[in-house]
């Protein structure tokens, strides 16, 4: 934007800088319309970014993303190996002091 009290250029009979054109009421209603479009992408991004539904489906996507790597799924499968593996350490005790 231009700062006020500043010189604004002109090329072609169009404003630069974003100066509203004084002489041109086309121009001008272009250049609302192009506003008005402008605010509308914006207001619907942010009501993208901040919508409790879009926010799952970027987690979810990211969980997604991080599951396909190796590396977690190797680590995933050690965990589980683990744990069936102490489940059944902790079965035999039980069944070895129980006797």
């Amino acid at each position: 934007m231009a700062e006020p009290g500043a010189d604004i250029a002109v090329r072609d009979a169009e404003p630069v800088e974003g100066a509203v054109a004084k002489t041109n009421p086309d121009l001008l209603l272009t250049q609302i319309e192009q506003t008005r479009e402008d605010l509308a992408r914006t207001i619907d991004d942010l009501a993208e970014r901040v919508s409790p539904a879009s926010n799952i489906r970027l987690l979810r996507n990211k969980l997604a993303a991080q599951a396909a790597k190796p590396e977690v799924r190797i680590g995933v499968a050690a965990v589980g190996v683990a744990a069936v593996g102490l489940t059944i350490l902790r079965v035999w005790a039980r069944n070895r002091h129980g006797r």
